[in-house]
């Protein structure tokens, strides 16, 4: 027995590049991805978290946007229970 750690075979090395290079197209374009060199996985990861966050932080503020609004139309004498209910769906 080796006493050496095993290395992941390189069908596994190649589909986590395959995995890591499909992330890094969903994420918008930055500095780090802008030229063509090859980006460290735990970067790609790292801008993907932020990327996630930040998306969920615009809709919280979006969410909270739409509440104000709909607030003020009912305040107006509109009717916004259809509206509510469907954006409820």
């Amino acid at each position: 027995m080796s006493s050496q750690p095993r290395r992941p075979s390189r069908n596994k090395d190649d589909e986590l590049d395959r995995l890591l290079s499909k992330l890094q197209a969903l994420l918008p374009p930055s500095t780090s991805s802008a030229n063509k060199t090859r980006v460290p996985a735990s970067k790609i990861i790292q801008e993907t978290c932020y990327y996630i966050k930040s998306l969920r932080r615009e809709g919280d503020n979006l969410g909270e946007r739409l509440s104000q609004i709909l607030d003020s139309m009912e305040n107006n004498g509109v009717d916004v229970n259809i509206l509510r209910d469907l954006l409820q769906q």
